[in-house]
């Protein structure tokens, strides 16, 4: 077809490389890339909800991607001031573009942006504004899955979603420096890293509490939530499981949705963060 005015071919459509999602019922927009790269879904939504702190705070948000998980914190906590640390120049962009959006005003003055490598150490780390005791609470969603499993040919997924190296370790040892004495550590992973996460805990973090995920009842874990204190000599602790669904249903349980909607927060049972 001729296009009449232009007397040229049908110029197609361009298709979106980007989306426009809503998240907490409204709460807050996030914009994500469309069919590549990382996508926030029920993982940052589950390690926000880990934040149950009501007071003035300020929360760093380790390899945040487009801002999700950090977004749903500063949502549904109105006193928490909240930075997203981004390594990757596209997911930054993606993140400037969410702080954008008039649907984010009410949040956008609470929230920053640092780009910046998660395992910088020492000089390296504090010049890009990691200060050391900096922070009240720390959260990531670490790229936890093995590089071997299921190989992705979109490299802006495979770096959100593949470790490398002795990634925990890394992230660890960073998350240790910035946060305050006292301060809250909270991860969302595979339930596969749980030996390595306690290990690079060591002696930096204790009073770890985990929550295993499942699907539903009689299925296998799929997730592990684990929060942990700065300078806490507490025993670790697991909680009780945390299904997703009921029998035969893939509608989520009352709890699941009120976390992953904001109107819940997931409290520790013992040794919060004073």
């Amino acid at each position: 077809m001729t296009d009449t005015k232009t007397g040229l071919g049908e110029v197609p459509c361009e298709i979106p490389r980007e989306t426009v999602d809503a998240f907490h019922r409204g709460g807050f927009h996030l914009v994500q890339p469309k069919g590549r790269g990382h996508r926030a879904g029920m993982d940052a939504m589950l390690l926000a909800s880990m934040i149950d702190d009501d007071r003035p705070i300020r929360v760093v948000d380790l390899g945040a991607g487009a801002g999700g998980a950090g977004l749903a914190v500063a949502s549904r906590l109105p006193q928490a001031h909240v930075t997203l640390v981004e390594r990757s120049s596209e997911m930054l962009a993606y993140a400037k573009k969410t702080l954008a959006l008039a649907e984010n005003g009410h949040l956008s003055e609470r929230v920053s942006l640092i780009a910046a490598d998660v395992t910088l150490t020492g000089k390296a780390r504090h010049a890009a504004g990691l200060l050391d005791n900096a922070f009240d609470h720390v959260i990531m969603n670490p790229p936890f899955n093995d590089g071997r499993d299921r190989p992705t040919p979109d490299s802006l997924k495979a770096e959100a979603h593949a470790m490398q190296g002795d990634l925990f370790e890394d992230w660890l040892r960073t998350a240790g420096a910035i946060v305050r004495p006292g301060g809250q550590l909270s991860l969302i992973a595979r339930p596969q890293s749980i030996g390595e996460i306690i290990a690079a805990c060591g002696k930096r973090l204790g009073g770890i509490e985990i929550t295993l995920i499942h699907p539903r009842e009689g299925e296998s874990a799929i997730r592990l939530l684990l929060t942990a204190i700065k300078g806490s000599k507490a025993r670790l602790a697991f909680r009780s499981p945390l299904f997703m669904h009921g029998a035969d249903s893939h509608a989520f349980l009352p709890q699941v949705d009120d976390l992953s909607n904001g109107r819940l927060g997931y409290a520790r049972i013992k040794n919060k963060v004073s």
